[in-house]
């Protein structure tokens, strides 16, 4: 239910803000205003906006079909006693790896006024990944095509992501991508240490 209702929010704001370039603005990731301004909320409303329809669909699609499963997953460990809330722990996932992904990015660009950025990418890698931890064998579509274990795609994206971040090439920010992806392999570990278990009994 969460992720339908951070699915229908974040394609509704999205759309409005397609229509309404200052609105848009006023809400994107811009580390200069950010650190100057001191515009915190944008390390979360950044999230909410994407560039366009095929950015906006892809994240949302992934998210909507990973998302599922680990709010699944959460509810489960609750039911379990492993967790005190999976709702508060999804909550805790998504937003977390909203900011935690953007920090890279608003320490490299805090002085420059010309960086934007907007998606919710780094969420979006966190879930995928802490799917990944709970399910690392099954097959996750490379491209939606080439089927894989999770953990070898997980891997693949992880190198792409590094060698792209240090080459700093194209409009994606992979920096986001890297650090969504890490923090959401490591967040079930955060709950509690003992899950590496459920990991590696995956094996």
């Amino acid at each position: 239910m969460i992720t339908i209702l951070i699915v229908a929010i974040t394609s509704i704001v999205s759309y409005i803000c397609f229509q309404n370039t200052s609105l848009f603005a006023r809400f994107d990731f811009s580390p200069y205003r950010i650190l100057h301004q001191k515009e915190w909320y944008r390390f979360i409303t950044h999230a909410f906006l994407h560039a366009d329809w095929v950015h906006l669909i892809v994240n949302m699609l992934v998210f909507f079909s990973f998302g599922r499963y680990v709010e699944a997953i959460f509810k489960q460990l609750e039911n379990n006693n492993y967790i005190l809330s999976g709702e508060l722990s999804y909550f805790l996932l998504y937003f977390g790896g909203v900011i935690l992904a953007s920090l890279s990015t608003f320490i490299k660009n805090r002085d420059n006024p010309y960086y934007i950025a907007v998606g919710a990418s780094g969420a979006v890698s966190a879930v995928l990944f802490t799917s990944i931890f709970f399910s690392p064998m099954e097959k996750i579509y490379f491209y939606g095509v080439i089927p894989m274990p999770g953990i070898i795609f997980g891997v693949l994206y992880l190198a792409y992501s590094t060698y792209m971040s240090k080459s700093d090439k194209g409009n994606i920010n992979h920096d986001a991508h890297l650090w969504g992806a890490v923090y959401g392999f490591i967040f079930p570990l955060l709950i509690d240490p003992s899950m590496i278990k459920i990991f590696i009994n995956q094996f």
